[in-house]
């Protein structure tokens, strides 16, 4: 028998605790092995055992559910659903979860909270699998598991078959980021002047937060950010955000460069994916582009970073000391993929005096 998803709730609403777990009871995939009615109960539990997935409210007594986010994705790191009604689309709560590292947010209402969640076991069944699959290297005892296979960027876009890349005058940037991500690219954007090369950026991030995201770096960085669209130019002074649930490429025309958005099956269980980004630079852009990999969990963006120095870009990996989870950086730097380690706070700094050199 296959081992089953084994999730904790932690909310301080008795009648959402007893709701999630008649739902999911006799699920064939999810097994509710844990309730706690806040935080401080919910670290004690975790202390006896480790669950796969963690359902998360985020208003509760003693402590609330982004500072418990918080410490979780510091000391333990595990796949989290944020399942709360402070926490709509596109709100500071929200963001701030995504920030800290949750993998999807569910928003219930303030009022029929029992009915809605009636109404959403498939969708509170969906992230749950979600999260799992998305966080799988940090998944226990799951050899009988059946699960998707991990796909390539081969499944959006065949492998450069050569590293020519005629030298252009400009210079594109290419990031990938995951989980802590979201505060290291403010970081890092809020560090380039307003003439800084054009950048765009994969941020694992699901669909329809990407649009707001974009709009809120928008409104503290010199540059401007925004939701990539479809053929949009790469363009000095301005940033462009992968949107949720579609993969971004990097494409040229003469010497001029623009993205492409398009759909596709999950790449390393993500979409958009930082591989399939990187690669497309690695076809197009080769010495004409710097690539950079941040703080996220998982090998996301490691291969295509790898095809990308093999065809003449310098790589940049954020350090240790400064992510949030060192998995993705790390990944890239194992398979010689990167030409320098960087605190977050340096790495505008070094990526302009690369690119002046």
């Amino acid at each position: 028998m296959k081992k089953k998803i084994q999730v904790m709730v932690v909310d301080d609403s008795a009648v959402v605790r007893q709701t999630i777990k008649s739902l999911l009871e006799n699920d064939a995939d999810i097994e509710i092995t844990a309730l706690a009615q806040d935080p401080i109960i919910a670290i004690r539990k975790l202390k006896q055992s480790i669950p796969d997935v963690i359902l998360l409210d985020i208003e509760m007594p003693r402590m609330d559910g982004l500072t418990f986010l918080q410490r979780l994705m510091r000391s333990h790191p595990l796949p989290v659903v944020i399942c709360s009604s402070q926490a709509g689309r596109g709100s500071e709560n929200a963001l701030h979860a995504l920030e800290y590292g949750a993998v999807d947010i569910i928003e219930k209402p303030q009022m029929g909270t029992k009915q809605f969640l009636e109404e959403s076991r498939i969708k509170i069944r969906d992230a749950i699998l979600s999260a799992k699959l998305a966080c799988l290297e940090k998944i226990r005892n799951t050899a009988s598991m059946q699960i998707a296979p991990k796909l390539t960027a081969d499944v959006v876009l065949s492998k450069p078959s050569s590293c020519l890349t005629i030298k252009t005058t400009e210079t594109i940037v290419v990031v990938g980021a995951s989980t802590g991500g979201t505060e290291a690219l403010r970081v890092f954007l809020k560090g380039l002047p307003i003439d800084a090369p054009g950048v765009v950026i994969v941020q694992h991030m699901p669909e329809k937060f990407t649009a707001a995201f974009a709009k809120r770096l928008n409104m503290v960085c010199a540059v401007e950010v925004k939701e990539a669209e479809n053929n949009d130019s790469i363009l000095r002074g301005r940033v462009l955000i992968a949107p949720g649930n579609k993969h971004t490429l990097i494409q040229r025309s003469g010497a001029v460069y623009y993205v492409e958005v398009k759909d596709g099956p999950l790449v390393c269980r993500h979409r958009p994916s930082v591989d399939v980004l990187f690669r497309s630079t690695a076809r197009y852009a080769g010495k004409n582009a710097v690539g950079i990999i941040m703080t996220g969990m998982g090998d996301d963006g490691a291969r295509g970073m790898k095809e990308m120095k093999d065809a003449g870009s310098y790589n940049i990996a954020q350090d240790e000391a400064t992510s949030v989870v060192f998995g993705m950086p790390n990944e890239a730097i194992k398979r010689d993929a990167v030409d320098a380690v960087v605190p977050l706070e340096r790495i505008p700094q070094h990526l302009l005096d690369r690119i002046r050199r």
